[in-house]
């Protein structure tokens, strides 16, 4: 089962007693401040859950898949990256 964004809402209110609008506000602040963080290039490390970082990837030739024939440039992009920590990957196993 997915867990979907109003059920992570529902456990947080849940989980700390907080309403459903400030369990929403935390989530929002939260997610707006790693996008902030790696946009400005720097990664955000949460010790024993994990580190959000900003992924480089060069610019590289490949094929138009309706035309194989066509090659095609892929202009270099920027993604964002997600390491599980330690205490994550022990939870896991």
């Amino acid at each position: 089962m997915t867990m979907t964004k109003s059920d992570l809402i529902n456990a947080l209110a849940a989980d700390t007693g907080l309403t459903k609008a400030d369990a929403d506000r935390f989530l929002k602040s939260f997610t707006d401040t790693v996008e902030k963080t790696l946009r400005r290039g720097d990664s955000l490390t949460l010790i024993g859950f994990g580190t959000f970082s900003v992924s480089n990837r060069a610019a590289r030739t490949g094929r138009n898949p309706q035309n194989p024939s066509q090659v095609i440039q892929i202009p270099a992009s920027k993604g964002a990256k997600f390491k599980a920590g330690s205490k994550l990957k022990s939870a896991l196993n």
